[in-house]
């Protein structure tokens, strides 16, 4: 089992304006109208793909809060097979993995047009940067193995 490099609470106490900056992103992020399940799919998946358990427990914490259906939050690893998302939170998903996967690589005019094809120019603005938010915080959570934090019990539903 790994330990905690640095917690959490540590890197917000000794870089606070880089912490309060990247929470103002995500804020900026859920002000702009964009579908928050969606938004919670997608920084679910690039948790999985960055191997950052401290973002994936938050982001499985809100998807649940937000009643985010369990078979979407327990596939979205395999969510080009699962057969349960709708076409726009597939085309999320790619465009979230197509940002990731950047080593050498340029996002394809294919993947921009195929993302295009289920969002406006300004939410796919948004969603880019709602990945860049994720991807910046993962570095960060598996750079230092912040320790995830306990999942809040879910109550049951009626």
């Amino acid at each position: 089992m790994s330990s905690s490099r640095l917690t959490y609470e540590a890197f917000a106490k000794a870089a606070p304006a880089a912490n309060d900056a990247l929470l103002a992103m995500g804020k900026a992020v859920d002000g702009s109208g964009l579908d928050k399940t969606l938004v919670e799919l997608v920084k679910i998946r690039i948790s999985q793909i960055n191997n950052c358990a401290f973002c994936l427990q938050i982001h499985l914490n809100v998807a649940r809060r937000l009643g985010v259906a369990a078979e979407k939050i327990d596939l979205v690893a395999t969510w080009e097979e699962a057969g349960v998302f709708t076409e726009k939170e597939c085309a999320a998903l790619a465009w979230a993995e197509a940002l990731v996967h950047l080593p050498g690589n340029s996002v394809s005019d294919d993947a921009h047009q195929s993302a295009r094809g289920h969002f406006s120019e300004s939410e796919l603005m948004w969603l880019s940067i709602a990945i860049a938010n994720i991807n910046a915080w993962n570095r960060l959570g598996a750079a230092y193995r912040f320790t995830p934090p306990v999942p809040k019990k879910i109550p049951a539903a009626a």
